[in-house]
């Protein structure tokens, strides 16, 4: 049975996320895989669709149960590269991951998955069915910076994503220098807060002190929203 977490999203300005985010390290901590110096690090991801774009389509239509595949890098480290597949279930999110090399992630992107050996990787082997028989190839590269908190309880996890830009032309992930599009202006935060069972009261109550909308953005369907 698949385990789910609360998964909700807002979107903010700069000035309030900083406010925010002075007010959350009072009481939480930060990733410990973010930069010392600023409490952030730079994610690229590589979204896989198919030839229908089903992945994007479910998401504009509402679709309450989906899913969609993509390789995720951290400030362009290929010695750490993960595949990873996103569920949603209406407001609530899972996800299977693994560490794959840069030389498989290479072949991948290639579609030279002839004679990959998934052994006992079952992500790994689940998608490499699903690029043969549903012919998923990559479709957006998505870049951003976050600040992550973390808290053990209810395993809250609070993420600040800013300076988010789209690679739709381009499946290069390892290039620093590919082209890329800004999706939100500067004017824009977007907050994903996730969760086990319930949001500590104490978090909760300083999440409400700035003004900030919720809305369901996806970042992959704005980046894959290029015209």
């Amino acid at each position: 049975m698949r385990n789910y977490r609360n998964e909700l999203k807002f979107i903010t300005n700069p000035n309030q996320a900083q406010i925010l985010k002075q007010r959350l390290a009072l009481i939480m901590g930060f990733d410990d895989n973010a930069n010392r110096e600023d409490n952030t690090y730079f994610i690229r991801s590589l979204y896989f669709d198919d030839l229908y774009s089903t992945s994007f389509n479910e998401k504009i239509d509402g679709v309450l149960n989906r899913k969609k595949y993509r390789i995720r890098i951290y400030n362009f480290d290929d010695n750490f590269v993960r595949l990873e597949c996103k569920y949603k279930n209406n407001m609530m999110t899972s996800k299977d991951q693994c560490k794959i090399s840069r030389e498989l992630c290479e072949k991948i992107i290639a579609n030279d998955i002839d004679g990959i050996n998934a052994g006992d990787n079952k992500l790994l082997r689940n998608f490499l069915v699903e690029m043969k028989t549903k012919h998923l190839v990559p479709s957006t590269i998505v870049d951003y910076r976050r600040t992550a908190f973390v808290y053990d309880v209810s395993r809250v996890r609070i993420t600040f994503d800013e300076y988010i830009k789209s690679g739709m032309y381009s499946s290069d992930l390892f290039n620093e220098n590919i082209s890329t599009f800004d999706i939100f202006d500067s004017t824009k935060t977007v907050i994903e807060v996730k969760f086990d069972y319930i949001l500590p009261p104490h978090i909760a109550r300083v999440l409400q002190t700035i003004p900030m909308y919720r809305q369901a953005v996806s970042k992959f369907a704005v980046c894959r929203n290029i015209k």
